[in-house]
């Protein structure tokens, strides 16, 4: 098994602000820097995660069950998948594992980083690259909400809007598509962004009357977009390997996020794409305020697309508006790319558009953290009176708290902290929530420094990954083991996330933060960074 630890010189080097090289020279000649067990955990962690993602493959591949959707697929070309009437005991055992070895195994990863030694962060990035093209050409698993995709940007191509008309309603024309769409949103008209609506008819056009051949469209858009961000995070930090390789640990290779957003082709990942460029392409202000408004202008642009595909991303916005804010020239840029992307596309779908993005804000899930208080004092009730305010509320504070206490980003992406503080109040608060919406943070921590905040994120995508599987409707049969385990999902689930939100606000209290090792700012990197010749290995 090929790791690699980080030289001594490294260190100083990457330690000194900016990237350059330490006061004093070269560092002395010595061994390198490993911490006690690293090489271990580092093997550990590459089991963990193999083995999660394996199993998290072959239930996908073997056809519909309570974890794959069960929909007609077509003849010839993808998706493709195998028929092997796996029982639901055998799969939510093996995803429940998978949700738990998985979580581990990437927090293990990052203890190994934290010491010295990781796979090679190349290694990673191919792996995980393969590992989400093979679920693009499964069917869609984990969720059944890109069948909602396919029925809403079937209205479309119909003719219809997806804002005002539901899939009951394109069931009744006896479409398709209206047929392989879920019972569980019937009712409900399309809750998500104007680009992606566009997105969701685009992949409709090519997919016919097919259902599978529409969620295979959409579910390649998604592995694409994820592909993109893991190739950006491996060049933009490819002059730091112990930055590179936890970046890869935080997405590229995480079984969770694979799972929750490529196997299920959730529109998030999109999202998170054209919110993550945003901030990166935002950088720091220079002295040249022509080029700081281009930036600005593709910025702003950028994450106008994040929003336009879910609202939440427009959280995004006051990250740029934080990097730009001593410059009115960068700001109305920023604010005139954003308008650019976003006003056509309201104005094409309408007043409807808005009035069903504000319809779901009322909605929570089963696993809040906030029905342990109700259940404890209402009598087992599950929905708390006045939820809503004291989550926003709770979110305000929370928000402001991270602002000022959350470790220092890398300085050379200073939209990226501000954008994840108030992206962590609202994932880690508000009360409906689920696993696939920690891209949003995720792709900015894996851009961000090591630091506390990375068990919390980790913790909370863990749980909710666990609760969420697997992923069809339907109640489990009703064995004995299930029972209790289902039990567990009910009530230790929200207890984590109850946890985690605490823990995130204790860390910030205590201000505790890691001894990092920051990457040089890119593009300021100097020759001798751009290669891998910080990288040595070594075998037993």
């Amino acid at each position: 098994m090929r790791h690699n630890v980080v030289r001594s010189e490294d260190l100083r080097r990457e330690a000194a602000p900016g990237g350059e090289a330490a006061p004093g020279g070269e560092a002395p000649p010595g061994p390198p820097v490993r911490g006690w067990g690293a090489r271990t955990l580092s093997s550990f962690a590459i089991f963990d995660i193999s083995v999660a993602i394996v199993i998290m493959l072959a239930v996908n591949a073997a056809g519909p069950s309570r974890a794959v959707v069960n929909i007609p697929f077509p003849a010839t070309g993808p998706p493709w998948t195998f028929d092997l009437h796996l029982t639901v005991r055998l799969v939510v055992l093996a995803l429940w594992t998978a949700s738990i070895i998985g979580g581990a195994g990437v927090a293990i990863g990052l203890a190994a980083v934290a010491r010295g030694a990781w796979p090679s962060p190349r290694w990673m990035a191919a792996a995980g690259l393969t590992v989400a093209a093979a679920f693009t050409v499964l069917p869609p698993a984990g969720s059944t909400d890109v069948l909602d995709y396919a029925a809403y940007g079937r209205m479309v191509v119909l003719g219809h809007n997806p804002y005002v008309m539901t899939p009951l309603d394109l069931r009744r024309q006896h479409d398709p598509i209206g047929f392989a769409a879920p019972h569980a949103w019937q009712h409900d008209v399309s809750a998500y962004g104007p680009l992606a609506t566009v997105e969701q008819a685009a992949a409709a056009e090519l997919g016919g009357t097919s259902a599978a051949r529409i969620a295979f469209w959409l579910k390649l858009w998604t592995a694409l977009a994820f592909g993109a961000v893991a190739l950006a995070l491996d060049r933009l930090l490819r002059g730091a390997p112990a930055s590179r390789a936890r970046a890869h640990l935080l997405w590229t290779m995480n079984p969770l996020l694979l799972w929750d957003v490529v196997a299920a082709g959730h529109v998030d990942g999109l999202a998170a794409a054209f919110g993550f460029f945003g901030l990166v392409i935002t950088g720091r202000p220079h002295s040249g305020q022509r080029g700081d408004a281009l930036r600005a202008l593709a910025a702003g642009a950028f994450v106008g697309a994040a929003a336009g595909m879910k609202a939440p991303y427009a959280l995004f916005g006051l990250g740029v508006i934080w990097a730009m804010r001593r410059s009115l020239l960068a700001l109305t840029a920023a604010a005139a790319g954003a308008a650019a992307v976003l006003v056509p596309y309201y104005r094409a779908f309408g007043q409807a558009a808005v009035t069903a993005l504000r319809s779901r804000t009322s909605l929570t899930t089963s696993d809040n953290m906030y029905q342990l208080f109700s259940r404890l004092f209402l009598h087992g009730s599950v929905t708390l009176p006045g939820v809503l305010p004291i989550a926003a509320a709770a979110s305000a504070v929370a928000a402001c708290l991270l602002l000022w206490r959350l470790p220092d980003g890398f300085p050379a992406w200073p939209a990226v902290r501000p954008a994840l503080a108030v992206s962590l109040a609202w994932l880690f608060f508000w009360p409906y929530q689920r696993p696939w919406y920690d891209a949003m943070a995720l792709c900015m921590l894996a851009l961000y420094p090591a630091s506390w905040v990375d068990w919390p994120v980790l913790g909370r995508l863990t749980a909710g990954t666990f609760f969420a599987m697997p992923g069809m409707p339907g109640k489990l049969p009703r064995t004995a083991f299930l029972q209790v385990a289902h039990l567990g999902q009910v009530l230790l689930v929200p207890l984590a996330r109850l946890v985690t939100a605490v823990g995130l606000i204790i860390g910030c209290l205590a201000g505790a933060r890691y001894r990092h090792v920051p990457p040089p700012p890119w593009p300021e990197l100097t020759g001798a960074d751009r290669g891998s010749g910080s990288e040595v290995d070594f075998t037993d």
